[in-house]
């Protein structure tokens, strides 16, 4: 019996457009790791959903002047066209607005005052004079008063990473009127986070599996002490307290957010009819995982766990493999700047697969990393079209011509044949270790190593002249090409799900890859090919100055 597996992935803001940096920094990991795992045979949870209560939404309701439900259903039905589109294979994408979540939000929040961990207490709060309403912590701007750098919000500095409280802000403004906020009292509800510093940094002992940037941050965060953190916010958008006397207040999203994994896991159980199925994820033996980016760290491995802990009888996260910010053209992404490639924009012009490639070869999985369309260009056409299509094309087009449509019966191999088919096994073999620890970088790089290697022996073997003398001999490199072909198909199948399906189409083979094991079955001679066409397309150097020239036009 495999391994459970739950993949909970950070929760999209549902007030824009999701652009390239968010599928590199979680989605594309995510959808990596769950198709591997479910091609082991893993029993596979896969959940997020669209965050439609943070401030980034109500901003956007006030700037286009309509509801805040009415942007989040915009962009939440968007996302999910978009991950379609791009293969992510969620076994649910829901919402933080469904009944469901609200409810597992509001028993969570009880379930924690009872025990204790939640108390309430009066707390200066930004007030805008101009706007007569209290301000959100994303409503405040200012200069970061650890690191110094303008346009830090009031929950946290981007530029550091360090969470902040709108109080401590230098020079503070209202994102809306750019008035002074005024600070006045107002009762809210706290976390009792401090209770847990020493609980979790036990927890954190055996993390050593962590990646090193997530590890480092979360204990030096810890070292440096835990502060209560307040839980509800003055506004009118988002999951009711369900205490009377409250009506003006919601529980904060960075609160309720992290609670919709779970949600999340029991909307999936009642949706397919098994309403306690969520308890092999979160009560049974299993491991969590979960993929965000790197300015969510804190928030899942030091907030979620003290609230699953708090709460009790619920697994926490095995792993929370975050990912490094990935940039564009040397420059951060910007909304405000217009410095973006949307996702949307991109699937209308280009290939999904080119994309999940590239990205999972340049992953930003310990440092980050560049994304330039001379290097899409590039990886396109010498790494997929060249070295990987070329060597699935040039050998199923030749073997379909000459051997009647099916793989042909090799004579006895020899050394070197024997030799290529063994590095097939060894590389599927290696790459389950990578994928295993989310090493994905390491893992596509082997398989594309096998395809270079497969083309260097095909080169060798030369069948397309050998057949002129022994068609016998020609055939034995073909099938061993074939057997290297049929490796691919699973290797490459987590990073390129569409052209990996095609491509076991065209083997002759029947069936998900995910039915065929994480492992390679030699295929049979006289088995039927499919009359293959090419897997991948080769992109015109001009497109590089075109995209650019968008983004300098602030149109990508």
């Amino acid at each position: 019996m495999g391994e459970r597996i739950l993949i909970g992935v950070a929760w999209p803001y549902a007030s824009g457009p999701l652009h390239l940096g968010h599928l590199a920094g979680a989605y594309l990991p995510a959808d990596i790791f769950a198709r591997y795992h479910r091609t082991r045979g893993d029993e596979v949870l896969m959940v997020s959903g669209s965050d439609e209560h943070g401030t980034p939404i109500t901003i956007k309701a006030d700037e286009e002047h309509i509801s805040p439900a009415e942007v989040a259903k915009k962009y939440h039905d968007q996302f999910i066209e978009t991950f379609k589109k791009l293969g992510i294979s969620f076994d649910l994408f829901t919402g933080t607005g469904t009944e469901n979540h609200i409810k597992t939000s509001q028993e969570f929040f009880l379930t924690l005052l009872d025990k204790g961990l939640i108390y309430k207490a009066r707390v200066l709060q930004p007030y805008c004079p101009s706007c007569e309403r209290f301000l959100p912590d994303r409503y405040v701007e200012g200069i970061c008063p650890l690191c110094g750098t303008p346009g830090a919000r009031g929950d946290q500095c981007d530029a550091c990473g360090k969470p902040l409280d709108t109080i401590n802000l230098k020079e503070p403004k209202c994102r809306l009127c750019g008035t002074r906020p005024e600070f006045k009292e107002s009762e809210h509800f706290f976390l009792k986070l401090s209770a847990f510093q020493d609980r979790l940094l036990d927890w954190l002992k055996d993390k050593n599996y962590w990646r090193p940037n997530v590890i480092t941050f979360t204990r030096h965060y810890l070292e440096g002490g835990l502060e209560d953190r307040a839980i509800t916010r003055d506004m009118e958008w988002g999951i009711p307290i369900p205490l009377e006397g409250y009506e003006g207040k919601r529980i904060y999203v960075w609160f309720e957010a992290v609670i919709g994994y779970l949600s999340a896991s029991k909307e999936w159980a009642e949706i397919h009819g098994k309403p306690e199925a969520w308890r092999d994820f979160w009560v049974k033996d299993a491991k969590v995982y979960n993929f965000i980016g790197k300015d969510n760290i804190i928030f899942h491995t030091i907030i979620w766990p003290a609230m699953l802990m708090g709460v009790g009888g619920l697994n926490l996260p095995y792993d929370v493999p975050a990912n490094e910010f990935l940039n564009l053209e040397s420059r951060k992404f910007s909304k405000s700047h217009h410095w973006a490639v949307w996702l949307p924009d991109y699937l209308s012009r280009y290939s999904p697969e080119s994309l999940r490639y590239l990205l999972s070869a340049n992953m930003p999985e310990t440092g980050d990393t560049d994304f330039a369309w001379s290097e899409f260009v590039r990886r396109n056409n010498d790494e997929l079209v060249a070295t990987y299509g070329n060597l699935a094309h040039r050998v199923l087009t030749f073997t379909y011509r000459n051997y009647n449509g099916a793989i042909p019966e090799p004579k006895e191999l020899d050394g070197r044949s024997r030799e290529i088919i063994d590095l097939a096994h060894g590389t599927l073999k290696a790459m389950d270790e990578h994928l295993y620890r989310c090493h994905f970088k390491d893992a596509i790089r082997a398989a594309m190593g096998l395809a270079q290697q497969a083309n260097r022996y095909l080169d060798e073997k030369s069948p397309w002249k050998v057949i002129k003398q022994d068609k016998a001999l020609a055939a034995t490199a073909l099938y061993t090409a074939i057997c290297v072909l049929t490796a691919l198909r699973t290797a490459m199948y987590p990073f390129l799900p569409t052209s990996s399906e095609k491509l076991s189409e065209y083997l002759g083979f029947s069936g998900r890859i995910e039915s065929f094991g994480w492992k390679l079955e030699l295929p049979k001679p006289g088995q039927k090919l499919v009359q293959p066409q090419p897997l991948f397309t080769k992109l015109d150097d001009s497109i590089v100055d075109e995209e650019n020239q968008r983004l300098l036009e602030g149109k990508s």
